[in-house]
């Protein structure tokens, strides 16, 4: 087939492909700003936004059904021989999207063990449209107000199948359904002005809504919780591998970044030593250099005082968000001055509180990209604050991990220039199809990579005045995602207890005590994405220097980084084949 007749193919397919699979899911037609369907059969267009999905056995069976025919038909139809470069990257990202998926569905089976994944799914259905602006605020409002008089249906669904979950999501599902609970009584409350006839609305819907989300909570803690679990958290060696390699979509093994995780680790910790000696002969003149012990003792003793003085510089525990949005503009600055990456004309970036649903799994921060659909649309950087129940205690071990110095690396790595940098870049990719399709399929590993190696790379040019507090904490940073790594495979692979854990977090990664329960329960939650921020990482880092290394004193640093964010989150290894040569 013809180079030319098999890219309209190519085209084609995948964006049917797209579209189906969102409609199949309303509520990630939302994100993606994807909001009427029209049926071809029917003539019937659909809005999207006013559908709950359908979580049903029978749908996930559909749902089953639609990846393995498509995969099927992308393999014989449009196989990836015949097709041009980019298109070749935008089969492969299909590909292993749908693998994953179907891994899912044969094998790992969330959906009948994790009730967080229908809580989440809850949660994002009814905030997703009233942080958007594709209808007016009442049809919005109203779309929202349809969501909620389905609740009750899906939630009786997912009862059907939800067979024994391990403690840590029962616990955490509970947590996030109060969180959805009180997104209706609060904000879509709030939103409904007085006098409005979406109140009588309201009124007809929210407390069945509201009743049924409690009732599942009980049922969680009553019945499903007191059930003998026959699995544990643990994915298991076999799946853990299949899961790993589709996620990472490069031939690195889970034994290998375990390896060169804990070999780097050992590393940054003799280097965090030499930046932290001055400072701890500056700030401890008693105290000496304790030479009087070795080894792990040693480097644990010095750092961790010097570590223990720096993050007694935070803000209070009511000025976390604040704190973050003053430092926004600065970090705008500097990347202009020193040309790092090129910022784009849309001001979309909202710093707000996180969701109280999704607190559970972004315990700290996060970040929501505007639609790939709807790139004009609000970014958001989610910054979760600490309730006011949190004990004093709690509360101040939470700021001292996250004081003055590492809020501003989580600024880097959240907003500018990570992830919100690089979606804005995203979001102007053409065609639209493409930029839909690398949204909704981005690796992993080249999205949180980039968000660390960007870090890294306003470190290396000076962000702060090469402050030695920055460069510390930046080095503790670096033990974290180390320890993400270390954490992932080890937790979900080889019976890494809590207690093992924890003191790898604590006392080989100089994490505070809340941080680190906090990252152990998001590593039980969770599997292979930890190990993204490093493996992706490394990637960066090594393709920025072979980059580098070709282009020689021509190598233009805002060039490579607009070049690479300009192509969307592939896996680095395909960005680094789809470059220009380097000094061209």
């Amino acid at each position: 087939m013809p180079a030319p007749a098999a890219s309209q193919k190519f085209a084609d397919m995948s964006d049917e492909f797209l579209k189906e699979s969102l409609v199949m899911s309303p509520t990630s037609a939302s994100a993606a700003g994807y909001h009427k369907y029209t049926d071809p059969k029917t003539g019937k267009t659909i809005e999207l936004d006013a559908l709950l999905d359908d979580l049903s056995l029978a749908s996930i069976a559909k749902q089953r059904e639609f990846y393995a025919r498509w995969r099927e038909r992308f393999r014989t139809e449009t196989p990836v021989s015949s097709l041009d470069a980019q298109d070749a990257a935008d089969w492969h990202l299909i590909d292993d999207q749908i693998g994953l998926n179907l891994l899912e569905y044969d094998h790992i089976q969330a959906y009948r063990h994790h009730p967080t994944v229908a809580v989440e799914l809850i949660g994002n259905a009814m905030f997703l449209p009233l942080s958007q602006n594709y209808a007016s605020h009442d049809v919005r409002v109203g779309q929202v107000l349809s969501r909620i008089s389905q609740i009750p249906r899906a939630l009786d669904q997912v009862k059907q199948y939800l067979s024994d979950a391990d403690p840590v999501f029962v616990r955490t599902a509970i947590q996030e359904n109060d969180g959805n609970v009180d997104l209706i009584q609060t904000t879509v409350a709030g939103e409904i002005a007085p006098g409005s006839p979406l109140k009588a609305q309201y009124d007809k819907v929210a407390p069945p809504a509201i009743a049924a989300l409690k009732d599942f909570s009980r049922w969680l803690q009553d019945d499903l919780g007191k059930r003998k679990s026959h699995l544990d958290f643990r994915l298991g060696k076999d799946l853990y591998d299949q899961k790993f390699k589709l996620v990472m979509e490069t031939p690195v093994t889970p034994e290998q970044v375990l390896a060169n995780a804990e070999n780097e680790l050992k590393s940054v910790r003799a280097e965090m030593l030499q930046l932290a000696l001055p400072m701890h002969a500056q700030m401890f003149p008693g105290h000496g250099d304790h030479s009087d012990l070795k080894g792990r003792d040693r480097e644990n003793k010095i750092i961790g005082e010097v570590l223990d003085k720096i993050s007694e510089d935070h803000p209070r525990r009511d000025q976390l968000q604040q704190s973050i949005e003053a430092d926004l503009e600065s970090i705008k600055q500097f990347i202009r001055e020193k040309k790092i990456v090129s910022l784009g004309p849309r001001d979309n970036l909202k710093v707000i509180p996180t969701p109280p649903f999704e607190r559970g799994i972004y315990s700290v921060a996060g970040f929501f990209s505007a639609p790939p659909l709807e790139p004009q649309a609000e970014a958001q950087y989610w910054v979760t604050p600490i309730d006011p129940s949190v004990p004093a205690a709690q509360a101040e071990s939470k700021l001292r991990e996250y004081n003055t110095w590492v809020l501003k690396w989580l600024s880097l790595h959240e907003a500018l220039p990570g992830h919100y940098v690089q979606f804005e870049h995203l979001n102007d990719l053409q065609p639209e199809r493409r930029r839909l399709l690398r949204s909704l399929f981005s690796n992993g590993a080249y999205v949180e990579g980039w968000a660390e190696y960007g870090a890294q790379v306003m470190m290396d040019e000076g962000f702060l005045n090469h402050d030695p507090r920055f460069r510390l904490e930046m080095r503790k940073i670096r033990l974290r995602v180390l320890a993400n790594a270390i954490l992932d495979v080890k937790m979900q692979t080889m019976g890494m207890t809590d207690a093992q854990a924890m003191d790898l977090m604590t006392k080989d990664a100089f994490q505070t005590q809340a941080e680190a329960e906090g990252k152990l329960t998001r590593a039980k939650l969770s599997s292979t994405q930890l190990p993204t921020y490093y493996v992706g990482l490394s990637e960066w880092l090594a393709f920025r220097h072979r980059y580098q290394t070709a282009a020689g004193k021509n190598f233009d640093m805002l060039k490579f980084h607009d070049a690479a964010l300009d192509l969307g989150p592939l896996p680095v290894p395909i960005v680094e084949k789809l470059m220009p040569p380097p000094g061209r």
